[in-house]
């Protein structure tokens, strides 16, 4: 039983750790209403199974990179609260990395959303 309760425990701050990202930083704002709405958008446009399974995925990677990148940019706050350029390296290095899931995540939205939507406009 003592193994069932530090795996309810674990859930329960990871959970507290999402809704951290979502009330606390911009850019998972940002992600959240454009996932919200490519959900949405998968919704009108009748999305096939396979579909949604890549929409989430997307949507999914660019949730964690922008949770791995908050952390690390919290994380480097403590340990170097004065400007250091190697601490600044790191977190411009992990910041690309979340633009480089949202452009992919973007280019696959183009690629699922764009034909049905030019179907229903012609």
């Amino acid at each position: 039983m003592p193994d069932f309760v530090k795996a309810l425990r674990s859930f329960r701050y990871a959970i507290r750790g999402i809704f951290q990202l979502f009330s606390t930083e911009n850019n998972a704002k940002i992600h959240l209403i454009a996932g919200i709405l490519a959900i949405f958008l998968g919704l009108s446009l009748g999305l096939s199974r396979i579909e949604w399974c890549i929409l989430i995925i997307q949507i999914t990677v660019v949730f964690a990179a922008e949770a791995f990148n908050s952390a690390i940019e919290k994380l480097s706050d403590v340990l170097s609260p004065e400007h250091h350029p190697v601490v600044g390296i790191l977190k411009d290095i992990a910041a690309g990395g979340v633009l480089l899931v949202a452009a992919g995540s973007v280019l696959t939205g183009i690629l699922l959303f764009l034909p049905r939507i030019l179907d229903l406009l012609s």
